[in-house]
């Protein structure tokens, strides 16, 4: 990327924006106000009116829904055209929005007066009937009537009194002791669980005086219906119009309010920013081919891939690096004499201060939508590693060995595809990183014993399997020996992230630093955990740490640890690096266990396997139930159905876990317990593997991007880049024209 600077008089800045913008290859940088004499500059002219007309126009598109499917051909569209069409489309768009609110309100209305008649309908006593009694009292209300009745006759308040029910409605009339008292029925009644119902301020009979409001109701709802259909026809009419109207005022919004990026003064302004090398020759013949000697285009400097803590850059040769001006000639003695004297600033331009280059991330088909996820930490800077290809080389292999599973890993991938498939930006990317895991997932899950939602479907091809997740008594030192593999996979995560560290110290500063702030930590890294794999002191370390290799490879392969020397050697480099960091970083001794931590902290993966495999066989146990064969010493099976329940209680040589719901099923004599039974388990087993699916995205996916995030960037990569946003657009519904 290089770094250029385009300075001239404001005569011409109009010209200069219409040629960068043009040429769309500028990524523009904010002017920061660190130097005297210049200020930030302001929107041209107009750029409050175009605003205002942007806002119009997407408040249409809003309020007829338009989306890009509802584009026409491009094509021109002039200013004049824009204008009066858009005040056509705006007055008669307004006019039918404002009449649909209306009649939504109407209907609102209708219907809250409705759901309040509604009661006294069902009550079935005039409402003129229910008010304006001198001598006596009416409460409507909801509640049981023999509470109600139980309340009145113990209150001493009340003589007379009858109790009206219609549905869960009922009516109290009642004569108060005290003819004067007021809210004696209220008061009597104060125990009582009742919602009190004011009665409606009309003479119609409930019923009919609903069946009125229910006719308003749907001549308002057609009324509804047309307006709709109208709006639904001007969308028709004017949705293309819509997207070029937007389009074209955002192309010259973002125009008008460029100058707020640029230095200025009273006559002259300076932009900067980055282009990408090659394209700066063409960029600068744009520019000065647009206004000639009234700007002076400057390749300040060219930023390199090498790391060097922010970017690389190196001066270009050629360029008014020295106290030397380039001179500008705008045609006017008093700009192009302050033109000249911002382009003498800081030996030829006036520059806005160091900035990194901006980052575009090319990662391909396959790892680009796994961009997110590093960008989600942050943006790669210029001068970074971009670590998206490791992250899409880890993830998905992480996430497939915690889950395991034939059944989960194909809804991981449909789920996916329907994301991929059906949206754009963030969701689509993550769709195709849900594609990748759930493959994964299957591939693993077939590794463990072609298991389909905790069950092993290998039994049904009446297959031998070595390999389990350790769940069953019979493969339990499998459980220890993805929990060494878990570790292993650590420690080769780790050792990646510090290599990548060595090198960036290496460019950023020497060798000696390299040593210090990198070296050191990958000695230790490496020197405990040689030791603990090897036979120095073999008495305190578990047998499974040497087994595991044994256990993986089925028996073709054995390792019973490194030597003790190499385990002594171990040691010492470990010594080594911590006497390297106290001499190079010596603060960071407070982290000097931070190596044997980290690895452990892999361990999480072994640890979300075993659960997540626990709660899938957990699933199966309560809905199908299950037995161990070879006495209890094997693996689980499960039993379906009665008949295969009484075969496993007479052989005896199977032990029952649990008899499970479906078993109540016998398909010989099949009964109303069997099957409620069998629909129990069926119902217990969707819903309880929909759970286990959705808190696998939870545990399998946070787990495996903290340990991207946390235990790997965190030893070679900060983010906090800048995406590459060229100055201009990229028309879809209008031409240059």
């Amino acid at each position: 990327m290089s770094r250029v600077s385009v300075t001239g008089s404001k005569r011409v800045i109009d010209d200069v924006i219409e040629a960068a913008y043009a040429h769309h290859s500028l990524h523009v940088t904010d002017y920061d106000e660190r130097y005297e004499g210049f200020e930030p500059g302001t929107s041209l002219d107009g750029a409050e009116t175009v605003n205002e007309r942007l806002v119009t126009v997407r408040s249409l598109e809003s309020i007829l829904d338009v989306d890009a499917d509802d584009a026409e051909v491009a094509r021109s569209l002039d200013d004049d055209e824009l204008v009066a069409e858009l005040g056509r489309v705006r007055g008669r768009v307004n006019d039918l929005n404002d009449e649909r609110d209306d009649l939504r309100d109407a209907i609102r209305d209708r219907q809250e007066e409705i759901d309040r008649m509604e009661p006294f309908a069902e009550l079935g006593i005039d409402l003129e009937y229910l008010r304006g009694y001198d001598s006596v009292e009416v409460v409507v209300g909801e509640a049981r009537p023999g509470l109600v009745e139980t309340a009145l006759e113990d209150a001493e308040t009340i003589g007379a009194f009858d109790v009206f029910v219609g549905g869960d409605v009922l009516a109290v009339v009642a004569k108060p002791t005290d003819a004067d008292a007021e809210g004696a029925v209220q008061d009597a009644l104060v125990g009582v669980d009742i919602a009190l119902l004011d009665v409606p301020d009309a003479d119609a009979g409930p019923k009919e005086y609903v069946a009125e409001l229910e006719a308003e109701r749907a001549d308002l709802r057609d009324e509804l219906d047309d307006v709709e259909n109208e709006l639904e026809s001007v969308k028709g009419e004017a949705a293309g119009f819509l997207l070029r109207a937007e389009e074209q005022l955002t192309v010259e919004a973002e125009k008008k309010e460029a100058p707020l990026s640029f230095a200025t003064t009273e006559n002259a302004f300076v932009a900067e920013g980055w282009v990408p090398t090659e394209s700066y020759p063409d960029f600068e013949a744009a520019v000065v081919d647009a206004v000639g000697d009234h700007v002076e285009v400057e390749e300040l400097e060219r930023a390199s891939f090498t790391p060097d803590g922010d970017h690389h850059a190196e001066p270009v040769d050629g360029g008014t690096g020295g106290a030397e001006s380039a001179s500008v000639d705008d045609g006017s003695d008093p700009a192009s004499a302050e033109t000249e004297e911002a382009v003498a600033t800081d030996g030829g331009h006036a520059a806005h201060g160091s900035d990194d280059p901006p980052v575009v991330q090319d990662n391909g088909s396959a790892a680009g939508p796994f961009e997110l996820l590093v960008q989600a930490f942050g943006q790669p800077k210029y001068s970074e590693f971009d670590p998206t290809l490791l992250v899409f080389l880890t993830f998905p292999l992480m996430f497939g060995f915690m889950i395991g599973d034939v059944g989960y890993g194909v809804l991981y991938a449909a789920i996916g595809y329907y994301l991929y498939a059906n949206y754009d930006g963030a969701l689509r990317e993550m769709g195709a990183v849900a594609i990748w895991a759930g493959l994964f997932t299957v591939l693993f899950g077939i590794y463990y014993g072609i298991d389909v939602f905790g069950y092993h479907a290998y039994q049904l091809f009446g297959l031998h399997w070595e390999v389990g997740k350790g769940l069953s008594p019979a493969d339990t030192e499998w459980a220890l020996t993805w929990l060494v593999l878990s570790v292993v996979f650590g420690l080769v995560h780790l050792n990646t992230g510090y290599v990548l560290s060595f090198v960036k110290n290496f460019q950023v500063h020497d060798l000696k630093h390299a040593v210090y702030e990198s070296g050191s930590w990958l000695l230790i890294l490496n020197g405990v955990w040689i030791w603990i794999f090897s036979r120095h002191v073999l008495q305190v370390k578990p047998d499974f740490l040497f087994d595991s290799v044994s256990v993986i490879t089925l028996g073709a392969l054995s390792f019973s640890g490194f030597p003790a020397v190499v385990g002594i050697a171990g040691i010492v480099g470990a010594v080594a690096g911590v006497a390297l960091i106290a001499i190079g970083e010596p603060v960071e001794l407070a982290e000097v266990l931070e190596p044997i931590v980290n690895v452990v902290s892999y361990a999480r993966i072994m640890a979300v396997l075993l659960a997540k495999g626990g709660m899938a066989l957990a699933v199966n146990l309560l809905a199908f139930g299950a037995y161990i064969d070879e006495g209890g010493e094997g693996s689980f099976h499960f039993i379906f159905t009665a008949d295969h329940l009484a075969h496993v209680r007479e052989t005896g040589s199977e032990e029952l876990v649990f008899a499970g719901m479906s078993t109540a099923f016998d398909p010989g004599a099949i009964g109303l317990i069997g099957v409620l039974g069998l629909v129990a388990a069926i119902v217990v087993a969707v819903i309880g593997h929909v759970v286990v699916l959705l808190l696998g995205i939870t545990a399998a996916g946070i787990q495996g991007v903290r340990l991207e995030y946390v235990e790997f960037f965190g030893k070679f990569y900060e983010g906090g880049g800048d995406s590459y946003l060229p100055f201009g657009y990229d028309r879809q519904y209008t031409d240059e024209q």
